[in-house]
């Protein structure tokens, strides 16, 4: 039996914004793939090329994610290691040993050696390194469709001019790392999301924002049919289209101090003019695929926010 080697490697470590994401691969001895460097050294076009032949070619490739929660709870060192584990927990097959780029790195495994700058030597750790930064960059890409004015889709997050400048602009937004220092001096005042059009959006941001973290692709969000409405998420997952409607805990304006019911009923009329206004949507996407409508409820609470996803929430009759 051949001795299987897991590269590893990560991407996302230095930005101010999103996951950091790594990647363990198991390369196949008998049908290499050329051209295999540090990520960083490729094109983004030679990276996606190498990035599909990986996914296609190799015996193995896992993939681990930290989002920004717990980067601020754990570090940023120690969200790394946790997301490279996860990466090696998700290989369909079991490696006999693990090489890691970087150094002090220890994971669960009874056979392991770290490298430095391994991405720029050791072929299996420049594969890692060319799928973790693809993915990132791609999960990047997604919320940039959610948080469009801070250009997600350019510097994926890290801290450029650009970047700085649209944190003074508009503060922080749920992805940032809070406790990066950058971030810490822009942080958006609770006091100041307290009406219902500012939780109305940010509800719908952290709606798409849980989407995308699992597994989703954001299509369109705000979708407004005349003379029907708006669609707040419109979302695909494989081969199905989502429409999501999202409903957010606003104060009550008549009861100082309290708060409405994240998810109210939605009745027959709104219920009707979800799905005519999907229907519209699908004819001028020329969207032919199965649809899906879910409800997302968004409550604030002094823990944070707290997020239910009911897949065919709203049913036809």
């Amino acid at each position: 039996m051949a001795h299987l080697l897991a590269g590893i490697d990560e991407a996302g470590r230095g930005p101010l914004a999103g996951p950091v994401v790594a990647a363990a691969v198991i390369l196949d001895p008998e049908h290499p793939i050329e051209g295999l460097v540090d990520s960083k050294r490729l094109t983004a076009r030679r990276r996606a090329v190498l990035y599909d032949e990986l996914l296609d070619r190799a015996l193995a490739v896992g993939i681990g994610e930290c989002q920004r929660a717990e980067i601020d709870n754990r570090n940023i060192f120690q969200a790394t290691v946790v997301a490279m584990q996860r990466a090696v927990d998700a290989l369909k097959q079991r490696p006999d040993h693990l090489l890691i780029d970087g150094k002090n790195i220890h994971l669960e495994h009874p056979s392991q050696e770290t490298i430095v700058d391994g991405d720029e030597t050791v072929p299996s750790i420049s594969a890692a390194s060319i799928v973790a930064k693809v993915y990132r960059d791609r999960l990047m890409v997604e919320y940039h469709k959610v948080y469009p004015e801070y250009g997600f889709d350019r510097h994926k997050g890290y801290g450029t001019k650009a970047h700085l400048q649209a944190l003074v602009e508009h503060g922080a937004c749920p992805i940032h790392r809070q406790s990066f220092r950058p971030v810490k001096q822009h942080l958006p005042l609770w006091r100041n999301l307290k009406d219902r059009d500012s939780l109305g959006r940010l509800g719908e941001r952290l709606a798409a924002t849980y989407l995308i973290e699992n597994g989703y692709i954001i299509r369109d969000m705000n979708y407004h049919a005349p003379h029907l409405g708006e669609l707040d998420i419109v979302a695909e997952r494989g081969a199905i289209t989502v429409i999501c409607e999202v409903k957010t805990q606003v104060p009550n304006p008549h009861r100082t101090g309290e708060w409405g019911e994240p998810e109210e009923q939605i009745g027959v009329k709104k219920r009707d003019r979800i799905m005519a206004a999907a229907q519209q949507y699908c004819a001028e996407k020329e969207i032919d695929t199965e649809v899906r409508f879910d409800v997302i409820s968004v409550k604030f609470t002094k823990a944070g926010p707290n997020i239910r996803h009911r897949p065919e929430g709203i049913h036809a009759d």
